[in-house]
């Protein structure tokens, strides 16, 4: 406990931690460690959690091999590929996610590369026409961004976009073979230059040590990263990742109180197998750090209800984060 108290007291005032020090909270007492990632979350968000949502508008016939992923082309998992969204569906979509209490709706579509041709076209209409409507953020998770599209989504009126990193640089190319973290890294700083918010985070239970999830963080925060979703890996039958251990919901609710010590002001969104790997400990993420959460179904597989969430919030004395409008400027557009 002498050489913990300093840590945590350090934690609890958002000084940066050394990697040294983040290594201490990892076989710490859990029980010590929670109360403060729970008062760094109330320090910064007060009783005020976000939710998000997402609208799978392209899905499966992916082309890169993560391990983890339903939608790739080259694993046998039964997941229906289809193109983007007509403009009746993808409107029909906005519209019924515009009477969600999210904060932000992000549209997502498979493939390496942001869309192109007719697809990049329609979704660029369907921002320009709908975003002004939606109570809350609109984002987008298209793949690798480039300076053409990147300059189109500001244009029509968009300040988030979404790039996971997925774990730490030592790993990645246990998960993904066909692009590289520099990759991921570029497109994450190219979006920021073009004067984007980026959301950014990974997934846990892949088979990474601790290193890695600690070495994730300190990308992150590297990176100025201030929205990030922690996944958890639910196995998906098909893919190489199909027989893997589940996560302990103990560690899951480790690896979310750990970023928050480490991230203290970020905005930590507990997205994919939140309910496979949490169970009946769901109401701790929030005791662990959590900020903000997913609700509603996720890419291929169903989440829970809205409504089980909204009481879930309610039973703990929590509220909902007011929503921000999808186009309020965050920074100055590179030009």
């Amino acid at each position: 406990m002498s050489t913990l108290r300093p840590i945590l007291t350090r934690a609890l005032n958002a000084v940066p931690l050394t990697r040294a020090e983040a290594m201490v909270l990892v076989t710490c007492a859990l029980d010590e460690l929670m109360p403060v990632a729970q008062h760094i979350r109330t320090r910064f968000f007060s009783d005020r959690i976000g939710l998000c949502a997402i609208i799978n508008a392209k899905s499966g016939a992916c082309s890169e091999d993560c391990a983890f992923c339903a939608q790739a082309a080259r694993h046998a998992t039964g997941v229906k590929p289809y193109a983007l969204l007509s403009p009746a569906r993808l409107a029909a979509a906005l519209r019924k996610a515009a009477v969600l209490p999210a904060g932000c709706v992000g549209i997502v579509t498979s493939g390496r590369d942001a869309l192109q041709g007719p697809e990049r076209a329609r979704l660029l209409r369907a921002l320009r026409k709908h975003g002004p409507d939606m109570p809350g953020m609109l984002s987008v998770s298209l793949g690798h961004l480039d300076d053409e599209i990147l300059r189109a989504l500001w244009d029509a009126g968009l300040r988030r976009v979404h790039h996971n990193l997925e774990t730490s640089r030592r790993f990645f190319p246990q998960i993904c073979t066909t692009h590289t973290y520099d990759e991921r890294i570029a497109t994450v700083r190219r979006a920021q230059a073009h004067g984007l918010d980026v959301c950014c985070g990974g997934i846990f239970g892949l088979g990474e040590t601790w290193d890695d999830r600690i070495d994730l963080a300190f990308e992150l925060r590297a990176l100025g990263i201030r929205s990030v979703p922690i996944n958890f890996l639910a196995p998906i039958a098909g893919t190489p990742l199909q027989h893997a251990a589940l996560l302990a919901p103990r560690d899951a609710l480790r690896i979310i109180a750990l970023f928050r010590c480490i991230l203290p002001d970020a905005d930590l969104k507990v997205a994919g197998g939140r309910e496979t790997v949490l169970r009946e400990t769901q109401a701790l993420i929030f005791h662990a750090g959590a900020s903000s959460f997913m609700t509603g179904a996720c890419l291929t597989t169903a989440g829970r209800a809205v409504e089980q969430d909204l009481q879930l919030l309610a039973d703990l004395g929590l509220t909902v984060a007011r929503a921000q409008g999808a186009r309020t400027a965050t920074a100055t557009p590179a030009v």
